[in-house]
């Protein structure tokens, strides 16, 4: 009945022009239904899919078999391709169907726990546990036919500038300098430890040294931190490396990789050049390091109006800042209670919140007017940006903890009055980020983005400093790609000189002891002629999202974990057998 061919055609390939063909097909049973005496069945592969028909006069154990089908039966079937009576515009199929003269089912499905359509109804956690029926639905098809098309492009575009893609190992040795790392014990070698690898840092910068010019490698890393919509403990990088380079080719090749890829993906054209913008200037005006651009509400500092009237809240702080709400002076006293409310929750953190409306006829109303003249607050709304009809939102405090504040505030104002269309893209680059932060209960100074950072140039006589001002003054010769308020990608031009990298770990607090049994290789290579080099790693996986105008990277990944890092279709992670521990010399305490 059926030749050797499991199909002849996919369920999304014939067209109108295929009337008359003999085909075989195979797939999923989407749904099937009887009219009349004729029974349609629609039948899915990834591709598409196809109506088929069993007619009146079909044989009865045709039409026998084709009513016993149910929901996601694998079936395979064979008949003529036929023009369909009543069209389907919104089916690549629409004009066709098969009508059917072999049916040979190839396996029975029971009833799936949700309904495997575009609007499932099935919860999150419900789809997580079958996520191999929730990944046959097309906005997971999609997601992942969007997340290959990247990786081809990508792919494409580094080999057209002469990058080898060079695979680095997974397990490495633990270096706990950030994040947290998942260690692998090492039965071979009791009672010692691999780590997996937070990215391949020191792997593609040992690459530089041994003359490999442009490396790239789309890589899976690792880091054992608490999770969100756009964090997984096993994510992918899109992972680079240039010697013989400064800042400036490093951004000139990689903004160009990003043209191309919305070019070819998505077929939009993006700002050339892309933005810069200081670290300083990001954090002033939008509070945060990976600014949203596609609309205004920036932040003014107002210290200077809003001190020196009697209002100890403002007179006792550092820092006043506002944002400005454009049109939204017609906010009830109700909103305005949440929104004040919302700024105290722990993810703000503010102790309140006051406003000024600045009404449409030019006058002022404000939740602090008892002590200030009209003047006085119109003069706080006008050094805010605000014009008439705008509602002026204040938070006061520490200069960079209103400023971050005041940017979690922007974003939400901005998400409200629906200012963050998914589909505009405005691309940024970041720069001039702080080489240290001091933390205070440490009493040291942290690298800001990695140990491997290079200072600024002109700046080296700061970084050789004693004194703690001075090297807060230090700018690291480093760069963030920001795309619609998120961190796309970041990198840095890397030391590259065993003397100044024994100064930043010296700077770290990190002993000579400590960093040559932690990072021993890597000074050691640099002694043997490493030329300068810098690179760049992109979040593929927020590339993916972005691109498909997601805020969360789980669809965009064939099995992620859950918020507590579990799969929970496999149920892992899960406990080991005695005889396992045993052979890693490993004993377990009891969890209190």
């Amino acid at each position: 009945m059926f030749n050797t061919f499991f199909r002849t055609n996919t369920c999304g390939e014939l067209r109108i022009s295929d009337v008359g063909r003999k085909v075989v097909l195979a797939g999923w049973v989407q749904k099937s239904r009887k009219l009349g005496g004729m029974t349609f069945i629609d039948l899915r592969d990834r591709y598409g899919i196809t109506q088929l028909v069993v007619e009146t006069d079909a044989p009865e154990e045709l039409v026998s078999t084709a009513t016993s089908l149910g929901r996601e039966f694998v079936i395979q079937v064979e008949g003529e391709v036929v023009e369909r009576q009543s069209k389907n515009p919104k089916m690549d199929t629409g004009d066709i169907e098969i009508k059917l003269s072999a049916i040979n089912v190839l396996n029975k499905s029971v009833t799936p726990p949700f309904t495997i359509e575009d609007e499932s109804n099935g919860g999150e956690d419900i789809r997580a546990k079958y996520r191999y029926l929730d990944l046959r639905r097309n906005p997971l098809k999609n997601a992942l036919m969007l997340r290959h098309k990247i990786a081809h492009e990508v792919r494409n575009f580094l080999d057209s500038k002469g990058f080898m893609e060079i695979e680095t190992p997974y397990l490495i040795k633990s270096t706990p300098e950030g994040a947290r790392d998942f260690v692998v014990p090492s039965r071979m070698n009791p009672g010692e430890f691999y780590a997996l690898p937070q990215s391949p840092q020191t792997f593609k910068q040992l690459l530089m040294v041994a003359g490999y010019d442009r490396y790239f490698q789309i890589v899976r890393c690792f880091r054992d931190e608490d999770l969100r919509a756009d964090r997984q403990p096993e994510f992918t990088q899109i992972d680079c490396e240039m010697s013989f380079v400064e800042q400036e080719d490093v951004l000139g090749t990689f903004e160009e990789m990003m043209r191309n890829l919305f070019k070819n993906v998505l077929d939009v054209e993006i700002a050339n050049p892309i933005p810069r913008m200081k670290w300083c200037d990001a954090m002033d005006n939008y509070g945060s390091d990976k600014p949203d651009i596609r609309f205004g509400m920036t932040i003014h500092d107002i210290t200077s109006q809003a001190q020196g009237h009697g209002f100890s809240v403002f007179d006792s702080v550092e820092y006043v800042g506002a944002i400005s709400v454009p049109g939204a002076s017609e906010y009830t006293r109700k909103q305005i209670d949440e929104l004040t409310e919302w700024v105290k929750r722990p993810q703000v953190g503010a102790k309140g919140l006051v406003y000024i409306k600045f009404n449409a006829d030019g006058s002022v109303k404000s939740s602090v007017d008892k002590f200030y003249t009209p003047e006085q607050v119109k003069a706080m709304a006008e050094a805010a940006g605000a014009v008439a009809g705008d509602l002026v939102l204040v938070l006061c405090g520490a200069r960079r903890k209103t400023q971050t504040m005041l940017g979690v505030l922007r974003i939400e104002m901005g998400n409200r009055l629906g200012l963050r269309n998914p589909k505009e893209f405005a691309p940024l680059w970041i720069v001039d980020f702080p080489l240290l932060e001091w933390d205070d209960e440490t009493q040291r100074f942290y690298a800001m983005h990695h140990p491997f950072t290079a200072p600024k140039p002109e700046q080296l006589d700061l970084f050789y400093s004693d004194r703690k001002e001075d090297l807060e003054q230090v700018c690291a010769n480093a760069y963030d790609f920001v795309l619609n308020g998120t961190e796309l990608g970041g990198g840095s031009i890397r030391i590259h000189e065993a003397s100044l990298q024994e100064r930043m770990f010296e700077v770290l607090g990190i002993s000579k002891e400590d960093a040559e049994y932690k990072f021993g290789f890597i000074i050691n290579a640099f002694k043997f002629g490493a030329p300068p080099h810098g690179g760049l790693a992109f979040g593929f996986d927020r590339v993916c999202a972005l691109f498909g105008g997601c805020d969360s990277i789980r669809d965009y990944i064939a099995f992620p974990k859950n918020n507590q890092g579990r799969d929970v279709m496999i149920d892992s992670p899960s406990r080991i057998d005695q005889s396992q521990l045993d052979e890693l010399y490993l004993d377990l305490r009891e969890v209190k």
